[in-house]
C-alpha cells in the first residue's frame, strides 16, 4: 500500500517556485528561497527551510552499535535521577517512592555534610537506586563513605551491585584514578568520573562548544586514567558524560546524538571501538530558567525532557520549575517527578529508540553539529588539551555569549513572561534559600514532606560543578531583563510610560500592544490615551498619567497626520523623551521602537529618563 496514492507528485523545484511567489509577495526578492529561509546557528550550522534524501549524511548504523549514534538502552525508559542538595532522607524516600530511580546527592560545604551521608540513605536500597556523587574536593571522603554504607550492608564486594557513579575527576586532582582503579576491580556496576559539560553550557556555550569541551575532557580523564594503570577499555567505562538539554528540542536531540558520534571516534582512534558507547546523563538547563513567570518553566523542562529521551540520554534531570529561586518545594519537586513519568509511561517515549533517526532534518543536523564540535575539538587538542586551552575556550565561550545576549536584548531570541509576554503585576514567588531561613518567607510553599529539598540557595543543577583549567561564569539568559523588573518592583511607585495613543482602536492597538509589551519587559506600568486624535487632549491625559516618558502608537498614515503636534504637545506638558512605535522618523520624536530594536537599551534608558537609579 501506497501512502501517498492519490496526492500529486512534487518536486524541490515545485516547492521552490511556490515559496518564491509567498517571499516575492512579502516584499523578498532576489536569491533563492532556500538562502532566504535559512539560518545559522550560533555553531554556523545551517538549518534549512526542507530536507529531503539527498541531505542524508551516511548510514547512522544499528542501534547500540557504533558509531553509537542512534544509542541503546538496557531496557525501555531511561534512569529518572533527581536531584538532592539538603539533608532530608524524607525527601530522598518521597523521590523513589514516587518515580524517581536515581539519586543525585550534592555533598560537602554548603549542601548534604559527608557525616549525614548514611542519615539520607537509611531507607534506601543501595542495591536497587543508583547513586551520584557531586562532591567537589570532598569527593574522596564522599566516596569513602559511600564505601563504607554499602559494606555495612553488605552491598559492596561479594554482595549486591553499588552503582552509580562517584563524581570524580581523575584530572582535577581528587583521587579519580585510584577510585576508577577500584570500581574497576570491586563495583562493576559503579562509575569513577563524570565529564560534566553543563559548566561550558551555562556560561553561555553552544552546543559545539559545549560537546567540543566535553570530548576534550573526556580525552584527558581517558589519558589520566590509563596512565594511572587502567586499560583502554577499563577507562572508557568509568566515564558518564553530562550535558544540558534545552528547550529547543531538536537541537537537544541533535547534540546528544552527535555527541556519541564523536565519543565513538575516541574510543576508535584509541583502539577500542567496541568500547565506545557513551553514557549520558542529560539535565535540564539552568541557563534557560526564569525567576519571573516561573509556571512557564513547566514547559521549558518539559520539552527540554522530551528532547532527552528522544536523543537517547540513559538518565534525565527534570530541574524543578523553580529551581533558580533558592529551594524547591514539595510541589515542584512533584511536577518534575511527573514530567518524566508522564512521558516514560503515558507517552511511552522511552519504548523507542532513537525515533528521531531517519530524520533527514535531524540526521543532517546531527553530522553538522558533530563535524563543528570535532573541529573545536580539534584546536583545543592543538592547544595542548583543556587544560592548556582554557583561556581559549573562555575566550570562544564568551564570544558567543556576546551573540546570544544581543539576541536577547534585541528580543530576536524571546524568554516568554520574561522579554515576551510579561506580567507587571505578577507577585514574585519566594523561595527559602538555605535550611534555617524563616519558613513564613515563602507564602507558597507546601511544606510537606521534600518541601527543603533541591537546589542550593539560589542555585540549579551544576551549582558545584569545577571547570578544568579554570572558573566559568554561569549566566542565566533572562536575568538582564529580570534585573530591571527587580529594580522597578522597588520603587514607591511603579514607573510609568504613557502610550499617546492616536486614532481609533483599530488604528493603535497594534502598535500600544507592542509597546506596552516592551515597556512592561523591564516592568515599567503603561497607561494609554484612548482614541482621539487632539494632541491636546493627549496631552492632558499624560499630564494627568503623572509619567514623564511618552510613546506615540498609531499607523504610519495617522503618523504623517498628527505626530509632528502630538509630539509638540507632549513636550509642552513635561515630557522628557517622545519615543513613536514605528520607524518614521518626525519632527519632536526622538527615537523609534520597532521589531528588533535594542529593548534592553531602550529600557535602560527610559529608566534614566524616569530617574530611577540603576
Amino acid at each position: 500500500m501506497e501512502l501517498a496514492a492519490g496526492f500529486a507528485s512534487t518536486s524541490r523545484d515545485d516547492w521552490r517556485a511556490l515559496a518564491a511567489e509567498v517571499l516575492r509577495r512579502s516584499g523578498i526578492e532576489g536569491g533563492s528561497p532556500e538562502e532566504a529561509l535559512s539560518r545559522l546557528t550560533y555553531d554556523g550550522v545551517t538549518v534549512a527551510p526542507l530536507y529531503d534524501a539527498g541531505d542524508l549524511p551516511g548510514d547512522p548504523g544499528l542501534p547500540g552499535a557504533a558509531p553509537y549514534v542512534r544509542g541503546a538502552r538496557a531496557v525501555a525508559g531511561w534512569d529518572v535521577r533527581q536531584r538532592h542538595a539538603v539533608a532530608d532522607p524524607e525527601a530522598v524516600l518521597a523521590d523513589l517512592e514516587n518515580g524517581v530511580t536515581s539519586l543525585w546527592l550534592v555533598v560537602g560545604d554548603g549542601a548534604i555534610p559527608v557525616g549525614e551521608l548514611g542519615a539520607v540513605l537509611k531507607d534506601v536500597y543501595l542495591d536497587l537506586a543508583p547513586i551520584v556523587l557531586e562532591a567537589g574536593e570532598r569527593t574522596r571522603e564522599a566516596a569513602e563513605a559511600l564505601f563504607a554504607l554499602a559494606a555495612a550492608r553488605e552491598a559492596g564486594p561479594g554482595g549486591s551491585a553499588l552503582s552509580g557513579n562517584l563524581g570524580a575527576s581523575a584530572v582535577l586532582g581528587d583521587d579519580g584514578v585510584e577510585l576508577a582503579r577500584r570500581c574497576a576491580a570491586q563495583y562493576p556496576g559503579l562509575r569513577a568520573v563524570t565529564v560534566d559539560a553543563t559548566p561550558y553550557h551555562d556560561a553561555g556555550g553552544s552546543d559545539a562548544e559545549e560537546l567540543a569541551c566535553s570530548i576534550a575532557r573526556g580525552v584527558a580523564e581517558l589519558r589520566a586514567l590509563t596512565g594511572g594503570g587502567l586499560t583502554v577499555e577499563q577507562a572508557l567505562g568509568q566515564l558518564e558524560f553530562r550535558y544540558a538539554a534545552t528547550a529547543d528540542q531538536f537541537a537537544t536531540i541533535a547534540k546528544l546524538r552527535a555527541a556519541r558520534r564523536l565519543w565513538a571516534r575516541v574510543a576508535e582512534a584509541c583502539g577500542a571501538p567496541g568500547a565506545g558507547g557513551q553514557r549520558q546523563h542529560a539535565v535540564t538547563s539552568s541557563a534557560m530558567m526564569t525567576s519571573r513567570d516561573p509556571w512557564v518553566n513547566m514547559l521549558r523542562t518539559t520539552v527540554a525532557c522530551f528532547a532527552a529521551g528522544v536523543g537517547g540520554a540513559q538518565a534525565v534531570t527534570v530541574q524543578p520549575f523553580d529551581a533558580c529561586l533558592g529551594l524547591p518545594d514539595a510541589f515542584s519537586r512533584r511536577i518534575a517527578r511527573n514530567t518524566q513519568a508522564l512521558l516514560l509511561e503515558e507517552s511511552g517515549l522511552g519504548r523507542v529508540i532513537d525515533p528521531a533517526g531517519g530524520s533527514w532534518y535531524v540526521e543532517r543536523r546531527t553530522a553538522d553539529l558533530a563535524g563543528a564540535a570535532w573541529a573545536f575539538f580539534q584546536e583545543i587538542e592543538a592547544a595542548g588539551g583543556v587544560m592548556a586551552a582554557s583561556e581559549q575556550v573562555a575566550a570562544r565561550i564568551a564570544a558567543t555569549r556576546a551573540r546570544r545576549e544581543a539576541d536577547i536584548a534585541h528580543r530576536r531570541l524571546p524568554i516568554t513572561g520574561v522579554s515576551e509576554f510579561p506580567n507587571v503585576e505578577e507577585k514574585p514567588l519566594r523561595r527559602r534559600t538555605d535550611e534555617t531561613a524563616d519558613e513564613t518567607a515563602d507564602e507558597t510553599a507546601d511544606e510537606t514532606a521534600g518541601g527543603t529539598a533541591g537546589g542550593t540557595a539560589g542555585g540549579t543543577a551544576g551549582g558545584t560543578a569545577r571547570e578544568a583549567g579554570g572558573a566559568l561564569p554561569r549566566v542565566r539568559y533572562a536575568e538582564p531583563f529580570e534585573r530591571l523588573r527587580d529594580l522597578a518592583d522597588a520603587q514607591p511607585e511603579r514607573p510609568k510610560v504613557f502610550l499617546a495613543t492616536i486614532g481609533p482602536l483599530a488604528a493603535h492597538t497594534a502598535r500600544a500592544a507592542f509597546a506596552a509589551n516592551l515597556f512592561q519587559a523591564g516592568g515599567l506600568a503603561t497607561e494609554t490615551a484612548g482614541p482621539g486624535t487632539d494632541p491636546e487632549q493627549i496631552a492632558t491625559a499624560f499630564a494627568v498619567s503623572g509619567a514623564t516618558v511618552a510613546c506615540l502608537c498609531s499607523s504610519d498614515k495617522l503618523y504623517a497626520q498628527h505626530a509632528t503636534a502630538v509630539a509638540a504637545a507632549l513636550r509642552k506638558a513635561g515630557a522628557r523623551k517622545v519615543w513613536l512605535a514605528g520607524q518614521g522618523r518626525y519632527e519632536g520624536v526622538d527615537a523609534g521602537l520597532h521589531a528588533g530594536c535594542d529593548a534592553l537599551a531602550v529600557l535602560r534608558e527610559t529608566f534614566d529618563d524616569l530617574e530611577v537609579t540603576r
